[in-house]
Protein backbone atom coordinates (compact mmCIF):
# COMPACT_ATOMS: atom_id res chain seq x y z
CA UNK A 1 0.00 0.00 0.00
CA UNK A 2 1.01 3.41 -1.23
CA UNK A 3 0.42 6.42 0.40
CA UNK A 4 0.71 9.72 -1.42
CA UNK A 5 0.84 13.40 -0.25
CA UNK A 6 -1.71 15.21 -1.09
CA UNK A 7 -1.82 19.15 -2.76
CA UNK A 8 -3.54 21.76 -3.67
CA UNK A 9 -4.20 23.50 -7.45
CA UNK A 10 -1.28 25.65 -6.86
CA UNK A 11 1.21 22.93 -5.43
CA UNK A 12 0.56 23.42 -1.93
CA UNK A 13 1.02 20.75 0.58
CA UNK A 14 -2.11 20.08 2.46
CA UNK A 15 -0.84 18.15 5.23
CA UNK A 16 -3.20 15.15 3.81
CA UNK A 17 -2.19 11.37 2.69
CA UNK A 18 -4.35 9.43 0.30
CA UNK A 19 -3.24 5.15 -0.52
CA UNK A 20 -2.33 5.16 -4.16
CA UNK A 21 -5.04 4.50 -6.59
CA UNK A 22 -7.92 5.49 -4.24
CA UNK A 23 -10.01 8.47 -6.08
CA UNK A 24 -9.04 11.49 -4.80
CA UNK A 25 -11.33 14.20 -3.76
CA UNK A 26 -12.06 17.31 -5.85
CA UNK A 27 -9.59 19.99 -5.07
CA UNK A 28 -6.88 17.80 -3.87
CA UNK A 29 -4.02 16.35 -5.82
CA UNK A 30 -0.81 14.00 -6.44
CA UNK A 31 2.52 14.31 -8.11
CA UNK A 32 4.17 12.08 -10.21
CA UNK A 33 7.97 11.99 -11.86
CA UNK A 34 8.60 10.76 -15.32
CA UNK A 35 12.38 9.98 -16.40
CA UNK A 36 14.10 10.11 -19.50
CA UNK A 37 17.32 9.14 -20.28
CA UNK A 38 19.03 9.90 -23.63
CA UNK A 39 22.41 9.01 -25.01
CA UNK A 40 24.51 10.63 -27.45
CA UNK A 41 23.30 9.17 -30.29
CA UNK A 42 19.66 11.07 -29.09
CA UNK A 43 18.24 7.51 -28.68
CA UNK A 44 15.88 7.31 -25.42
CA UNK A 45 16.05 4.64 -23.07
CA UNK A 46 13.07 2.71 -23.18
CA UNK A 47 11.37 0.19 -21.30
CA UNK A 48 8.79 -2.51 -21.96
CA UNK A 49 5.94 -3.03 -19.03
CA UNK A 50 5.32 -6.44 -17.44
CA UNK A 51 2.11 -8.30 -19.17
CA UNK A 52 1.18 -8.11 -15.13
CA UNK A 53 0.53 -4.32 -15.33
CA UNK A 54 -2.99 -3.40 -14.51
CA UNK A 55 -2.44 -0.33 -16.73
CA UNK A 56 -0.62 -0.62 -20.47
CA UNK A 57 0.58 -4.20 -20.09
CA UNK A 58 3.70 -4.86 -22.60
CA UNK A 59 3.72 -1.92 -24.01
CA UNK A 60 7.12 0.10 -24.22
CA UNK A 61 7.08 3.47 -21.99
CA UNK A 62 10.11 6.27 -21.31
CA UNK A 63 12.90 5.42 -18.85
CA UNK A 64 10.81 5.23 -15.81
CA UNK A 65 8.08 6.88 -13.82
CA UNK A 66 5.76 6.52 -10.89
CA UNK A 67 4.16 8.10 -7.66
CA UNK A 68 6.09 10.21 -5.17
CA UNK A 69 5.26 8.63 -1.99
CA UNK A 70 4.73 10.36 1.63
CA UNK A 71 7.77 12.48 2.66
CA UNK A 72 9.26 12.46 -0.44
CA UNK A 73 10.68 15.22 -3.07
CA UNK A 74 9.72 14.84 -6.43
CA UNK A 75 13.48 14.41 -7.42
CA UNK A 76 13.73 11.74 -4.89
CA UNK A 77 10.70 9.84 -5.87
CA UNK A 78 12.46 10.21 -9.61
CA UNK A 79 15.79 8.68 -8.43
CA UNK A 80 14.51 6.24 -6.40
CA UNK A 81 11.83 4.66 -9.44
CA UNK A 82 14.79 5.01 -11.53
CA UNK A 83 16.88 2.88 -9.10
CA UNK A 84 13.87 0.47 -8.09
CA UNK A 85 13.08 -0.01 -11.64
CA UNK A 86 16.02 -0.22 -13.74
CA UNK A 87 18.92 -0.77 -11.23
CA UNK A 88 20.30 2.47 -12.06
CA UNK A 89 21.76 4.83 -9.81
CA UNK A 90 22.12 8.44 -10.01
CA UNK A 91 22.20 11.45 -7.59
CA UNK A 92 19.31 13.05 -8.56
CA UNK A 93 19.07 15.52 -5.65
CA UNK A 94 20.48 18.56 -7.27
CA UNK A 95 17.74 18.47 -10.17
CA UNK A 96 14.99 20.05 -11.17
CA UNK A 97 12.01 18.77 -13.30
CA UNK A 98 12.68 19.81 -16.73
CA UNK A 99 8.66 21.20 -17.07
CA UNK A 100 5.83 19.72 -15.18
CA UNK A 101 2.33 19.16 -16.74
CA UNK A 102 -0.80 19.08 -14.83
CA UNK A 103 -3.40 16.27 -15.46
CA UNK A 104 -6.92 16.02 -13.88
CA UNK A 105 -5.64 15.33 -10.41
CA UNK A 106 -2.32 15.84 -10.17
CA UNK A 107 1.15 17.45 -11.38
CA UNK A 108 3.78 15.20 -13.77
CA UNK A 109 7.47 16.40 -13.03
CA UNK A 110 9.69 14.98 -16.22
CA UNK A 111 13.18 15.01 -15.84
CA UNK A 112 15.45 14.92 -18.44
CA UNK A 113 19.16 13.77 -18.13
CA UNK A 114 21.76 13.02 -21.10
CA UNK A 115 23.76 9.81 -19.49
CA UNK A 116 25.24 6.61 -21.81
CA UNK A 117 24.13 3.94 -20.00
CA UNK A 118 25.38 0.87 -20.81
CA UNK A 119 22.16 -2.00 -21.24
CA UNK A 120 23.65 -4.42 -20.49
CA UNK A 121 24.16 -3.05 -16.38
CA UNK A 122 20.70 -2.87 -16.39
CA UNK A 123 19.10 -4.52 -13.69
CA UNK A 124 15.70 -4.63 -13.92
CA UNK A 125 12.65 -4.96 -11.83
CA UNK A 126 11.06 -7.93 -12.73
CA UNK A 127 7.45 -7.25 -11.49
CA UNK A 128 7.84 -4.18 -13.35
CA UNK A 129 9.90 -4.60 -16.26
CA UNK A 130 10.87 -7.28 -19.15
CA UNK A 131 12.90 -5.51 -21.78
CA UNK A 132 15.02 -2.41 -22.42
CA UNK A 133 16.69 -0.92 -25.11
CA UNK A 134 17.26 2.28 -26.59
CA UNK A 135 14.90 4.12 -29.42
CA UNK A 136 14.90 7.05 -31.57
CA UNK A 137 12.17 9.67 -31.73
CA UNK A 138 11.40 8.33 -34.70
CA UNK A 139 11.27 4.66 -33.73
CA UNK A 140 8.83 5.78 -31.00
CA UNK A 141 6.40 7.61 -33.19
CA UNK A 142 6.64 4.37 -35.04
CA UNK A 143 5.74 2.18 -32.07
CA UNK A 144 2.86 4.39 -31.12
CA UNK A 145 1.94 4.45 -34.35
CA UNK A 146 1.61 0.50 -34.39
CA UNK A 147 0.19 0.22 -30.66
CA UNK A 148 3.39 -1.67 -29.07
CA UNK A 149 4.13 1.77 -27.17
CA UNK A 150 1.86 4.06 -24.57
CA UNK A 151 -0.18 6.04 -26.54
CA UNK A 152 1.57 9.39 -26.09
CA UNK A 153 0.58 12.31 -28.07
CA UNK A 154 3.31 12.82 -31.02
CA UNK A 155 3.96 16.42 -29.65
CA UNK A 156 4.60 15.06 -26.23
CA UNK A 157 7.19 12.94 -27.47
CA UNK A 158 8.82 15.81 -30.13
CA UNK A 159 8.80 17.89 -27.19
CA UNK A 160 11.09 14.93 -24.75
CA UNK A 161 13.65 14.84 -27.80
CA UNK A 162 13.48 18.36 -28.46
CA UNK A 163 14.06 19.94 -24.93
CA UNK A 164 16.56 17.13 -23.58
CA UNK A 165 19.33 20.20 -24.14
CA UNK A 166 17.69 23.05 -23.76
CA UNK A 167 18.16 25.90 -21.22
CA UNK A 168 15.92 28.14 -20.25
CA UNK A 169 12.50 28.47 -22.04
CA UNK A 170 11.65 26.67 -25.06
Amino acid sequence: MEIMDLYDKNRQPLNETAVRGTTLPQGKYRIVVHLCIFNDKDEMLIQQRQSTKGIFPDLWDITAGGQVSSGETSSQSAQRELEEELGIKIDMSDMRPKFTMNFSDGFDDVYLIRENVDIDTVKIQEEEVQAVRWANETEILDMIGCGEFIPYRESYIHLLFNTIDEDGTF
